[in-house]
């Protein structure tokens, strides 16, 4: 028996069925409107609605987001994840009737995401300042490339040119050739999380003084916060972070190594746990070696002790290496990836990984909502919308009584 997830401001239609046990989420009752595309804004509108957020998405009436049409395979199913828990709403933002109906539903929400290039909305008579005067409360998440301000704001910018400026792709590869990528769009993703953040904090703000916000998260400036040490060890030591590939330069042993049928990462860098690395290694006198004793020492003789460590796990499988390590307290792990993530217990356990009745594709895996939160869980009440505009009637019904 499915259950229908509640909303204070009215009922949901029946495409918003959940599974059992669904919650209505910490966000019950705030209503979002999403306005903008591709990855950085809607991934923001993807972590409001998980939380509980009644998230609208405003969408091209005949093309839609292009996130529809992402994807590997026959049928994209990247847009099953990003748009789960959101309403599809058609409407045409360069017309002056499309921007007249967007302009009422931003009215009564609570949240609008937008990552248009700066100066976009404005050009359409939604400034914040013109929102915030029909709607006080009004919280606004600008993503964009650069922000809203300096001088390369109008730029277009996409999240691998605010992973190259925020100082990521300078560091991500080997040191022989050029930046590598991650693998997928951790600067959109970030600008979002942090525009997300930025949200829930203004919303704390909102229940003291009743006035709304602007929250500008730009990609660079995402990526620039997870940078770590990197500006101020050039600045106060000048020394400038390279590309390493796997290893972090002076953290050691803390690499991935080859064992026989597959790679294993060991992190084994601090005294103690590298003292029980060799004593799971047969090796236990290297503990007390010189060269190899103290952090910086191993840090000094990175190579070498990476050497000495991959000798060993060669020697082994991955299954008879990651016993040794459980065994001797050793914190490492095996290098996943998504077939290896779906036959895992601890995935399984966690429900990491959550199956949604997608309408087209049927019972579809993906990934879970998340942080966990243990009063007012996150959960996904309804799948991506399928069709452009399926939602317009009765969000213009519920939302403006139309």
């Amino acid at each position: 028996m499915l259950q229908r997830a509640s909303s204070r401001r009215g009922t949901l239609s029946d495409e918003s069925f959940a599974a059992p046990g669904a919650t209505a989420g910490a966000l019950e009752g705030i209503r979002v409107v999403e306005m903008g595309q591709l990855i950085a804004g809607p991934f923001c509108g993807q972590l409001l609605g998980d939380m509980g957020a009644e998230v609208v998405k405003i969408e091209p009436p005949e093309q839609g987001d292009p996130m529809r049409h992402w994807g590997q395979g026959s049928t994209p199913t990247w847009w099953r994840v990003i748009a789960r828990n959101k309403y599809s709403v058609a409407a045409d933002l360069r017309s002056t009737e499309g921007q007249a109906m967007v302009r009422r539903l931003i009215a009564k929400a609570d949240i609008l995401i937008e990552n248009f290039r700066p100066g976009t909305i404005e050009k359409w008579g939604m400034s914040p300042e013109n929102l915030m005067a029909e709607n006080p409360g009004l919280i606004i998440v600008r993503v964009s490339g650069y922000g809203q301000t300096g001088p390369y704001s109008t730029r277009a910018g996409f999240g691998g040119i605010g992973e190259a400026m925020g100082g990521w792709r300078a560091i991500v590869g080997e040191p022989d050739r050029a930046p590598s990528r991650m693998g997928v769009s951790i600067g959109d993703t970030l600008a979002a999380t942090y525009g997300c953040m930025g949200a829930l904090a203004a919303l704390q703000a909102r229940a003291r003084t009743g006035k709304g916000q602007v929250v500008d998260s730009a990609l660079y400036e995402a990526v620039l916060q997870v940078m770590e040490g990197l500006v101020p060890e050039w600045a106060v030591a000048g020394h400038k972070r390279n590309r390493t590939g796997s290893k972090l330069p002076g953290i050691a042993p803390s690499n991935v190594y080859k064992c026989k049928d597959g790679d294993y990462l060991i992190g084994a860098n601090q005294d103690t746990v590298f003292g029980r690395l060799c004593e799971a290694m047969g090796r236990p006198e290297l503990a007390t070696d010189a060269r190899y004793a103290t952090h910086i020492a191993r840090g000094k003789h990175q190579e070498e002790l990476d050497a000495l460590v991959e000798a060993w796990t060669s020697q082994h499988t991955v299954q008879q290496v990651e016993d040794a390590m459980i065994e001797h307290g050793v914190p490492a792990g095996r290098v996943f990836d998504a077939e290896d993530m779906l036959a895992d217990p601890h995935f399984a356990a966690r429900e990491a990984i959550i199956t949604v009745d997608d309408p087209e594709l049927g019972p579809t895996q993906m990934q879970a909502p998340f942080p966990k939160l243990s009063r007012t869980p996150s959960t996904v009440r309804r799948p991506a919308p399928r069709t452009i505009g399926q939602d317009t009637k009765e969000v213009l019904a519920r939302w403006l009584g139309e």
